[in-house]
């Protein structure tokens, strides 16, 4: 049988790489069992973050010291940038090793698939929902879940438009979904979003026009993540689920926030998970946050869409941020900004990961 590991490693900046040395060091992680490696930045989030790329680059740079390149190339590099608020910078590595041939129940299960670069014509369109439904099957066959509802949490990286990706598709005869690149991360994030619908039977291709994608918000996955970053033209997919063919402590549960201050769901899904008012067995928490496009929440008014100062998207990881924090004691928490098609319009996704009897 196989056993998922979990690694949560603080950063003091986007190339330390400092905490994953010293864990290969002492033996606490195998680096031939590292499938991937998802990380929070403290960047700006949008289309000019390059502490993304130079966090990937550091991680590389280390792991390349104990693996071949194939291999280095071969774990998917999840960085999202943004730690607004007390949001703390860290790594969480995902690792699958040999576990022991218990029948202690399904336990988490971690899968991975890399596809094909995405042509710049093809972000946010139909074409980008297909190529990352595909994924997520793959990489569903990769963990070995055959059900999908046992699946609890798809992250993905996807790629962005910069000026030159839109020239070179302008080039070939090409029109792009837009010439905006800051808005070609909400199509891209949104498109994802739809293509992980697509994979686990939450929505039919026949739901999806073309024309839905980031406008749509009716239109949304429950266990979707998708984060837009500059430092790659392909889709880095990570799906945590659960299974019987796996062993071990760790156990995976979703929940899903109908809004920003949404706890109850979230709180639910810990005391499922066993951890009731003593977090202590918490391994790591994932989450969207996203501002909504009605400008209000619960009737009240808020200004996070009408600062031209700062992004939308970094005021509500800041906000998320801190109403999770304070919900399971840590800010070292993996909160994600721009939540199209991920969730309820104004809500997102929660996946908590923990350890059962004390693992």
């Amino acid at each position: 049988m196989r056993e998922a590991k979990v690694h949560r490693i603080p950063t003091k900046g986007p190339d330390d790489v400092s905490g994953l040395v010293s864990a290969i060091a002492r033996g606490a992680m195998a680096p031939e069992g590292i499938v991937a490696i998802l990380g929070k930045t403290e960047g700006n989030g949008c289309v000019n973050d390059f502490t993304r790329a130079f966090a990937v680059q550091a991680l590389k740079a280390e792991l390349s010291n104990h693996l071949p390149r194939a291999a280095v190339d071969d774990i998917a590099y999840v960085m999202s940038g943004g730690t607004e608020g007390a949001l703390s910078p860290h790594i969480l590595v995902l690792e699958r090793t040999a576990g022991p041939a218990v029948d202690d129940g399904p336990s988490l299960a971690i899968g991975r698939a890399l596809t094909a670069p995405l042509a710049p014509e093809d972000l946010g369109r139909l074409a980008q929902v297909r190529l990352v439904a595909d994924g997520v099957r793959k990489a569903m066959a990769d963990a070995g879940i055959t059900e999908m509802s046992d699946v609890h949490f798809v992250q993905i990286k996807c790629p962005l438009l910069t000026s030159e990706r839109v020239q070179r598709a302008e080039a070939e005869g090409h029109t792009t979904a837009t010439r905006d690149t800051l808005k070609s991360m909400g199509l891209s994030r949104g498109a994802s979003a739809l293509g992980v619908a697509l994979a686990l039977g939450e929505l039919s291709l026949s739901d999806i026009d073309e024309s839905h994608i980031g406008r749509d918000m009716s239109l949304w996955s429950s266990r979707a993540s998708t984060s837009a970053g500059v430092e790659l033209e392909n889709h880095e997919i990570v799906v945590l689920g659960m299974s019987s063919g796996w062993s071990g402590p760790l156990a995976v549960d979703h929940a899903v926030m109908a809004d920003a201050i949404d706890v109850a769901p979230v709180k639910a899904t810990l005391e499922r998970l066993g951890l009731g008012k003593d977090t202590a067995s918490l391994v790591a928490l994932l989450a969207k946050a996203e501002p909504g496009t009605s400008g209000r929440l619960r009737g009240s008014r808020h200004t996070m869409l009408d600062d031209s100062d700062i992004s939308a998207t970094r005021h509500a990881r800041a906000f998320v941020g801190g109403v999770l924090a304070g919900l399971v004691g840590t800010t070292e928490i993996f909160v994600s900004g721009g939540a199209e098609h991920q969730g309820p319009d104004g809500g997102g996704p929660v996946a908590i990961i923990a350890r059962r009897n004390g693992g």
